[in-house]
């Protein structure tokens, strides 16, 4: 029996595809799922955020009594308002709610909240008791960690992303 060379190579090529194709598959599917799941918005839209402190200084404080509507609205220091709400959004919200107030699915897309005091009363609820679902807390009580000051300033921030504002 005579072997050629190129019935050599073909053997010695088929042992080595078949000896290392089932490592560069599993490589592969391990690399596409990994991928997968850090690109999904579930792995990232819910962590373990610590509360930051919102620079409220140069706010006009609001006292202990949580206001029923948002003091910030048509207020001398909206501006001022917008531009800490931003901040204090992106340090305290975003990783829950997404960037610039989109969601990625699974926490509310808070453009969707009404501006005015409908709005108002929905949110001041939530950030003052938070949100639990089956003794899960979904979302904490953000009152015990960001003041009122802090907290109207996102509301104001808020209003000026919404759908209804942005008409989106």
């Amino acid at each position: 029996m005579t072997i050629t060379k190129t019935a050599l190579k073909e053997t010695v090529l088929a042992k080595t595809i078949s000896a290392t194709l089932p490592v560069r598959l599993s490589s592969q599917v391990c690399a596409i799922a990994v991928a997968a799941l850090l690109a999904s918005p579930l792995a990232w839209s819910h962590g373990s955020v610590t509360p930051q402190a919102v620079d409220i200084k140069d706010l006009e404080r609001l006292g202990d009594e949580w206001r029923e509507e948002n003091p910030y609205r048509d207020h001398p220091q909206q501006e001022l308002a917008i531009d800490i709400g931003a901040r204090a959004y992106n340090s305290n919200c975003a990783a829950c709610h997404g960037l610039e107030a989109k969601s990625g699915g699974i926490a509310p897309d808070l453009r969707e909240l009404e501006n005015g005091p409908w709005g108002d009363e929905w949110f001041k609820e939530l950030v003052t008791n938070g949100s639990e679902r089956n003794g899960r807390v979904l979302m904490p009580r953000m009152s015990d960690y960001v003041s009122q000051e802090g907290l109207w300033a996102i509301r104001t921030w808020l209003e000026t992303v919404s759908m209804e504002t942005t008409g989106q």
